[in-house]
């Protein structure tokens, strides 16, 4: 069952989609956007994320632009706006939008009160901003483009935290993903796994560069990172 959550900020209110598991009392998983905005691909995941009996919820985070905007990485034009939005972007005020959502989220009927934060590419690094505030219980991130930019704020997570990253990705250099590695994996809340050889946005779906057999094996920890965490 899906259906929409207003979150109210001190800028204004935004839209959030919401996919319900069948339980009444489930954990809630909020699910951040790439630069497209909350597609189908998007919701497929929260709806996936429902049929596990997680409360799935993916706010749009363009709102401040285009409310309800849907881009497609498959036209130029649409890649060209995407990017635009992007570069406009305040990530300190789209990760107050995120706690606002986290904050929605808790009291929505039917919440256990335990919430988790998973992004993908642009969610990717949301959900590292996010983990290093503390304001989630658990966090996974999907190759999140620039994490390497804010490592020092990083350093102090102590939110459980699980990390996808594509071996060939074409937004992260193998120098970073080593200063990711280096600052990061020793920590004992801090898991990372590297893809050999997949691209950036492997494991979207409908994606052109989605590989089905590595996106379940990350889907796959990342449904067993979320259960022991958020159970």
């Amino acid at each position: 069952m899906s259906q929409n959550l207003t979150v109210t900020t001190p800028d204004g209110c935004f839209d959030a989609y919401v996919a319900r598991p069948a339980q009444t009392l489930a954990p809630v998983v909020i699910v951040i956007q790439e630069i497209f905005g909350v597609t189908e691909g998007i919701r497929s995941i929260a709806d996936g994320l429902a049929r596990d009996g997680f409360i799935a919820v993916a706010p749009d985070l363009f709102w401040r632009f285009q409310p309800g905007i849907l881009l497609s990485e498959h036209s130029e034009a649409d890649w060209q706006k995407a990017l635009a939005y992007y570069g406009r972007l305040d990530l300190g005020k789209t990760t107050d939008d995120i706690v606002a959502t986290i904050d929605a989220a808790r009291a929505l009927p039917g919440a256990s009160g335990k919430v988790g934060v998973m992004g993908y590419c642009l969610g990717g690094l949301l959900t590292f901003l996010t983990a290093a505030r503390g304001k989630t219980d658990a966090a996974v991130e999907y190759y999140g483009a620039r994490t390497e930019e804010f490592l020092d704020a990083g350093k102090g997570i102590t939110t459980p935290l699980l990390m996808h990253l594509a071996g060939n990705d074409e937004f992260m250099s193998e120098a970073a993903r080593t200063q990711i590695k280096a600052a990061l994996g020793d920590k004992p809340n801090v898991e990372i796994h590297v893809y050999a050889g997949r691209n950036h946005a492997f494991a979207r779906p409908q994606g052109d560069h989605y590989d089905a057999e590595d996106a379940e094996r990350a889907n796959a920890r990342t449904r067993a990172f979320l259960a022991e965490h958020l159970r």
